[in-house]
């Protein structure tokens, strides 16, 4: 882990790409609290039901004046057929570029199952209050109930 990742911390303003091909900075939300959840990859199980979690949820999160930016390593085409596929209502942006946001909060990792070593994504979320400080990490996410339990965070913060 580095410098960054921990609460009380600012937030690194890295640009990603977004879904149509844009930029989006994490300074692009100033002024307003955001949650930024990472996730392995695009259409497998535990990723989607994350994605659909936090669209539902989303209207409460706007109510809280909170913004939701979800971040893998796909691509953005990957990010547009993933959106339209279940009908997603978060923003997405593509972390692909090395030395990007994950690299830096160090959770693109070498990970391994079943006996094989490669890098991923470690599912984490964070919860960024309006100036850009990190208030709450949630490291090695189980899906089960996280985005009801960051919504209850971001409604206290």
């Amino acid at each position: 882990m580095t410098d960054f990742a921990g609460e009380g911390d600012p937030m690194p303003d890295i640009a990603m790409e977004t879904p149509d091909g844009g930029s989006v900075k994490l300074s692009d939300y100033e002024g307003r609290k955001l949650v930024v959840f990472f996730y392995p990859k695009d259409n497998t199980p535990g990723c989607t039901t994350e994605a659909k979690d936090f669209t539902a949820l989303k209207p409460q999160f706007d109510a809280a004046g909170v913004a939701l930016l979800g971040v893998s390593k796909d691509s953005a085409k990957k990010h547009q057929n993933f959106i339209a596929k279940h009908n997603l209502r978060v923003d997405l942006a593509t972390d692909a570029e090395e030395g990007g946001l994950s690299d830096t909060l160090g959770i693109w990792t070498e990970k391994k199952m079943y006996g094989r070593t490669f890098m991923g994504m470690v599912r984490t979320t964070y919860l960024i209050d309006a100036d850009g400080t990190i208030a709450r990490v949630w490291n090695k996410v189980k899906v089960k109930g996280h985005a009801e339990e960051v919504l209850a965070a971001a409604q206290a913060l």
